[in-house]
């Protein structure tokens, strides 16, 4: 016997009813970007390894420890699976100049891809809906994208989130607090760990997420960004703030909120939940204005959003938030497999019509007793059966039998014509 081949460690598989719950949200996701104008842009998994390296930095955890790189065979061209989109979407903005006519709203779904060690709401294939608002500048497309993530949270039916804010200012301004940082860090090397030694001069602002314990006073007493802002940083922070607080949407400033992305400035933030343990954090982004000309592209303001779907449907879970399943509007009960050319254009009919069909499918001839199928038929959650047993057929008719209770008026009782107009048959069946 051949040896059973699984999954990747870390890349999981999404059956039914669980693929349900992730339809569900994609829907949700859809209605709502529609709302807020919105539309969809579909990127590559596999994108150059320098976009991501120029992208995000070279010393982030993702660049250094977690991306899926690899030579292409045929070229030798340095890919990647991509560890995130925001890189890949601005890309595929600045490629077809599609800023020439103005800022575009963009969201997408889809897989990203990190190495990292497999825990709850944490894989090595994981998926990622984000909002990209690019060639706007103004504070008020900041508050916008906070608050259509906030949407979305009402809209799901979760309330254990709050939201965490920070400005990481400009990158002269971030010079200034670098030099501080670093000063103050060297003057107490000693209580740093190794990782934290080893990028105190190469990243020292992501010293300040470590989730080290023993380094948190030190982190809690660090130089705080905010005190080295210019008046134009902190007049952008304080309009995005007086946006969210006309629309009563509670935050709260974290002046270590650095995010895990060298491309941020200005306006970052989180929206983080207690439910989760240590993956609190279900949706994240900023301003990055800086991105599209590091990977090569014409300067332009961009800022965006991206939540983890798995994440996000574990905290619908611990909601208890009820995710209804898809069940068919009727059953078919067929007794006679030799009937089948007379019953599946009817189905096919009423399909065509609107109505969901599912079709009782035997073993080769034998079509199993009605006892069984009936069973199937309630097992499937429709709510009326359609009975096509020989008597029916032979007068040219079919029976209906409600599954759920419900009862039926003498119009509904007598038996459907199959030559008569299929549509008044969805109508009923639609009810």
């Amino acid at each position: 016997m051949a040896e059973k081949l699984v999954a990747v460690k870390g890349m999981n598989d999404i059956l039914p009813p669980d693929s349900a719950r992730w339809e569900w949200l994609e829907d949700k996701v859809r209605q709502l970007m529609a709302r807020y104008a919105y539309r969809n842009i579909r990127t590559p998994i596999v994108e150059p390894t320098p976009l991501f390296v120029r992208g995000l930095g070279e010393v982030t955890d993702i660049v250094e420890k977690e991306m899926y790189s690899f030579e292409d065979r045929l070229n030798g061209e340095a890919l990647t699976l991509r560890p995130e989109n925001t890189a890949g979407v601005v890309r595929a903005v600045s490629e077809h100049s599609m800023l020439y006519e103005g800022g575009k709203r963009l969201y997408y779904m889809g897989p990203m891809f990190r190495h990292e060690r497999p825990q709850r709401g944490r894989y090595r294939q994981f998926h990622q809906i984000g909002a990209e608002a690019l060639g706007f500048a103004g504070a008020e497309v900041d508050a916008e994208l906070i608050l259509l993530a906030d949407a979305l949270w009402q809209e799901l039916g979760i309330k254990d989130v709050r939201l965490e804010l920070n400005s990481l200012g400009e990158p002269d301004e971030r010079k200034l607090h670098r030099a501080a940082l670093i000063a103050y860090f060297e003057a107490n090397i000693e209580t740093l760990d190794e990782e934290a030694k080893r990028r105190l001069h190469s990243n020292p602002l992501r010293l300040l997420d470590s989730k080290n314990p023993a380094m948190q006073p030190l982190l809690e007493a660090a130089p705080k960004l905010m005190d080295f802002l210019g008046q134009a940083s902190l007049d952008h922070f304080n309009n995005v703030k007086a946006i969210l607080d006309a629309n009563g949407l509670a935050y709260r400033i974290n002046p270590r909120l650095v995010r895990g992305m060298d491309y941020y400035n200005l306006t970052v933030f989180e929206f983080v939940t207690d439910s989760l343990g240590a993956q609190g954090t279900i949706c994240g982004g900023g301003r990055y204005d800086y991105l599209i000309e590091q990977i090569g592209g014409k300067r332009a303001p961009a800022v965006g959003w991206a939540l983890g779907v798995e994440r996000v449907l574990e905290l619908l879970k611990e909601h208890g938030v009820e995710v209804p399943q898809p069940v068919p509007d009727v059953y078919a009960i067929i007794t006679d497999a030799a009937t089948m050319p007379q019953v599946m254009p009817v189905l096919q009919q009423l399909r065509s019509a609107g109505v969901k069909v599912q079709m009782h499918a035997g073993a080769g001839l034998v079509m199993g007793s009605m006892k069984s199928q009936f069973k199937k038929a309630d097992t499937s959650g429709a709510r009326y059966a359609l009975i096509f047993g020989e008597a029916e057929l032979a007068e040219q008719s079919v029976a209906l039998k409600p599954l759920r209770g419900e009862k039926l008026d003498s119009a509904q009782a007598q038996q459907l014509k199959l030559l008569a107009d299929v549509a008044s048959w969805a109508q009923l069946l639609l009810a």
